[in-house]
Parts: C-alpha cells; structure tokens; sequence
C-alpha cells in the first residue's frame, strides 16, 4: 500500500465519521449520543478489521507471502527449464530413489 493510499482510506474514514455522526443527529440522538454511537461504530470497525488482519496472518493469505511463495515457484520455473535432459533425468532419479528409501523416525 502506497503512503497516499493510507491517507485517502484515513481521509475516507474521518469523513464516514462525520457523516454517521450527522445521521444520528438527523435522526434524533443528541449530539453527546451521537458521538458516542459513532465512536462505538468506529471502535467496532476497527476490531472487525484487526480480526481479518489476524485470520489472513493464521492462514498466511498476505500479500508478502503469496509474492514469496511466486517468487520461489517462478524461480524453481526457470531452474527445470535451463537443465539439460541428462540433468533432469539424475534429478528425477533422485526423487524416485527418495520416495523407495523408507524414513527413519528417530532421525
């Protein structure tokens, strides 16, 4: 996210607020009452929103880590492509004899 980025969803936020607050005065709450409703829908949006922050982080769904993980399959890509077919028929050899080789749980 670019630093504009950030401050036209925090601009954007300010704004809403203003708005709601307005609402609920035009509706009829008070201005004490209306505050405090808008402030709760704020503190409410906020904690709905640093829990979706903390389900992606649990199920690594971010944007980092999906760039890392292309990152490491493009390079992985280009490392099958450049190999010679002698070289990869010894690698795959090499995960045949792997998958036969039984592993050893105490290791």
């Amino acid at each position: 996210m670019r630093r504009i980025d950030a401050i036209g969803i925090t601009l954007g936020i300010l704004v809403a607020g203003g708005v709601v607050y307005v609402i609920f005065q035009v509706v009829g709450l008070d201005g004490v009452s209306a505050g405090i409703w808008t402030q709760t829908l704020l503190v409410v949006g906020l904690i709905g929103w640093v829990l979706t922050y903390l389900f992606r982080v649990s199920t690594k769904s971010m944007t980092y880590n999906q760039q890392l993980e292309d990152y490491e399959q493009a390079v992985l890509q280009k490392r099958l492509e450049e190999m010679t077919p002698e070289e990869l028929a010894k690698l795959q050899a090499e995960v045949e004899a792997e998958k036969q080789t039984p592993v050893d749980k105490n290791s």
